[in-house]
């Protein structure tokens, strides 16, 4: 690649002099923020976006501008409905795009919540695993056959995932006091497990799969989160930060923010990121599990990319949904 990327690259930069015409690209997440973003740049450059939602009214008012600019660079925009947090939702979902049986050429996996107070999703599970992880487990799974060669599986993370591992013999914390922070990076390190995995199972028929981290943003994602906490972070991060003689955090646009999935998505070699975590548009470094935690700064936890916990992510997501994949 001639050009390079990092933190402050848009989506626009990434995608300048790129056709996307033909591409089919699915976004989950489209009524807000980063998936809006990804949406409107994507169609931008030519792509027939399907946008998932759980709300559709919403979706409709909040994609008004990507159809305008997928009008104006030849792409398109449907809706489509699907709650993540009700497995009856997201598999009728998916029977609904299988039975049309039209293939596609990238999967972004955008949609989630964070931070959430102790919650349940329809099905039991804890809010933030089973929307964030479990409610796409069982969607992309199920339609994975319409992936095709040459397609990829971008799984929206987080550096937030360096808050937990996975607790498989926990995971709705039946026995472990709930922490909204700790269930959110058990969430996210799932994210980057998935995303090992099914690049594991399907790099063979020339289908990858990466996790992306947006970086620091402001978006309605972080609507639970308490604003004193939220200082006490970034004041730890700038502590860090100046420890490093690095300049102080600064929130990211959401163009700024959407850049790398697309980047993971549609610019970068497949092999460079397949099975990788990725951000600033840059594959993320593995940093020791014993570093001081930072929700923003750099760098993946060796426990996000682990083969055998990714496996054992698998099995134990395949007992939960009552589905083996």
């Amino acid at each position: 690649m001639t050009n390079v990327f990092g933190a402050t690259s848009t989506t626009d930069e990434v995608l300048s002099g790129i056709n996307l015409q033909g591409k089919r690209i699915l976004i989950t997440g489209v009524s807000a923020g980063l998936g809006v973003e990804t949406a409107r740049s994507l169609a931008a450059h030519g792509a027939h976006i399907v946008g998932a939602a759980r709300d559709l009214t919403k979706a409709e008012a909040a994609t008004a501008q990507v159809r305008t600019d997928a009008a104006k660079g030849g792409g398109r925009l449907e809706l489509v409905e699907l709650d993540l947090a009700n497995l009856k939702s997201v598999r009728a979902c998916a029977d609904r795009l299988l039975a049309k049986d039209e293939p596609f050429d990238v999967l972004v996996a955008n949609a989630g919540v964070m931070a959430t107070p102790l919650g349940h999703t329809v099905d039991g599970f804890e809010t933030q695993f089973g929307t964030n992880h479990l409610g796409h487990f069982v969607f992309v799974n199920r339609i994975a056959p319409l992936l095709r060669t040459g397609s990829r599986l971008i799984n929206l993370s987080s550096s937030g995932h360096r808050y937990s591992n996975v607790e498989l013999d926990d995971p709705n914390f039946e026995r472990t006091p709930y922490e909204p922070f700790v269930a959110y990076g058990r969430s996210k390190t799932a994210n980057i497990l998935f995303a090992v995995a099914f690049d594991e199972r399907h790099r063979g028929r020339g289908v990858r799969a990466a996790a992306v981290h947006p970086g620091g943003i402001q978006t309605e994602l972080g609507r639970h989160i308490d604003p004193t906490r939220l200082n006490a972070i970034i004041e730890q991060l700038n502590q860090q930060l100046a420890a490093e003689g690095k300049p102080p955090f600064q929130w990211k646009t959401i163009p700024q923010g959407a850049a790398t999935s697309v980047w993971a998505g549609v610019v970068a070699p497949a092999d460079a990121v397949g099975g990788k975590y990725c951000e600033n548009c840059h594959v993320g470094q593995v940093v020791p599990d014993d570093t001081i935690i930072s929700a923003i700064s750099e760098g993946v936890r060796g426990y996000a990319l682990d083969s055998k916990m990714a496996s054992a992510l698998w099995k134990k997501s395949e007992e939960m949904v009552g589905e083996s994949f």
